[in-house]
C-alpha cells in the first residue's frame, strides 16, 4: 500500500522512524511529511498567515524514502504531501507519538489532528501514541501494535481515524490490545510556582480518581494497549432538528 507518514514530534524523531521501518518491512511504500521542529499540542492548526515552506530531505536510515520537512504543524503536513506529491495515499500514519494522547488529549493532540486532517482528504488513518517515562518511550511495541491493528482491518477503503495509545511495556508483557471509548479526563493537574508578580504552571498529569473502568487511560493504566474509533463531525445532530423547530 501507498502510505502517507507524519507526526508532531517532528522529521527528526525516533518514534516516527521506528514506525516507517516497520511498515517498510511489511512491504508498504512510505512517504513521510513531519514539521521540522516539535509540534506538540498544536491541535489542528493550519498555516495560512503565512507562506508554508516545504523541503525534500534525506533522512539517515531512510535515504530511499521521500521525505518533506515542512515548516509548519502537523495539519500542515498532510496538506503539503496531498498537494505537492503526485500521489494517491492508500493510508496515512501519525506518529509514533512520544506520550500518550489519550482522554481529551485528543483534542489537543497533532498526532490525532493530523490523522484526522488526512480523513478530510479521504485517507483513513491511524494514529500511535507510546506512553512517555523518565524521557524514553516504547517504540518497538507500539510499532508492533499498530502493525498488528493494521494487519487485521478488513476494508481499507472505509474513511476512518483509528486512535492506539500503547503502555511503557514490552510486547511481550501487554496484557492484550484493547478496544474502548476515549476517556473523559481531562490533563488538568498543574504544578504552580510564583515567578515575580506571576506565576508558573506546568501541566503534569490526569487526575487519578476519575478514570471511568470502560475507558483507554483505565485500561493503560492496567497495562493494555488500546484502540479507540473516533468521530470528528463537530454537528450535534441529535439537536440540529429540535434547534430548527426552536428558532423559526
Amino acid at each position: 500500500m501507498n502510505i502517507l507518514l507524519t507526526n508532531d514530534d517532528g522529521i527528526n524523531a525516533e518514534g516516527i522512524e521506528v514506525l516507517a521501518k516497520a511498515l517498510l518491512k511489511e512491504g508498504h511504500k512510505v512517504t513521510i511529511a513531519a514539521p521540522n521542529v516539535e509540534n506538540s499540542g498544536k491541535s489542528h492548526a493550519i498555516t495560512f498567515k503565512s507562506p508554508l515552506m516545504v523541503q525534500e530531505t534525506k533522512l539517515e536510515g531512510l535515504e530511499d524514502v521521500k521525505s518533506l520537512c515542512v515548516y509548519g504543524t502537523p495539519a500542515d503536513c498532510v496538506r503539503a504531501a496531498v498537494h505537492l506529491l503526485d500521489e494517491k495515499f492508500d493510508f496515512c500514519f501519525s506518529g509514533i507519538n512520544s506520550g500518550f494522547n489519550a482522554a481529551t488529549n485528543v483534542l489537543y493532540s497533532g498526532t490525532v489532528s493530523a490523522a484526522i486532517e488526512a480523513n478530510l482528504f479521504n485517507i483513513p488513518a491511524i494514529a500511535v501514541s507510546s506512553q512517555w517515562v523518565k524521557g524514553h518511550s516504547k517504540f518497538d511495541t507500539g510499532a508492533r501494535v499498530a502493525m498488528e491493528v493494521f494487519n487485521k482491518l478488513d476494508d481499507f477503503k472505509r474513511l476512518q481515524v483509528l486512535n492506539i495509545n500503547v503502555p511503557y511495556l514490552d510486547y511481550e508483557e501487554l496484557k492484550g490490545i484493547e478496544v474502548c471509548k476515549v476517556g473523559a479526563d481531562v490533563m488538568s493537574i498543574y504544578d504552580i510556582s510564583e515567578e515575580g508578580e506571576g506565576y508558573n504552571m506546568r501541566l503534569k498529569g490526569f487526575p487519578k480518581d476519575n478514570n471511568e473502568k470502560d475507558s483507554d487511560i483505565h485500561f493503560l493504566g492496567q497495562g493494555y494497549a488500546t484502540v479507540s474509533p473516533l468521530l470528528y463531525d463537530v454537528t450535534n445532530l441529535t439537536l440540529i432538528n429540535e434547534l430548527s423547530q426552536m428558532l423559526k
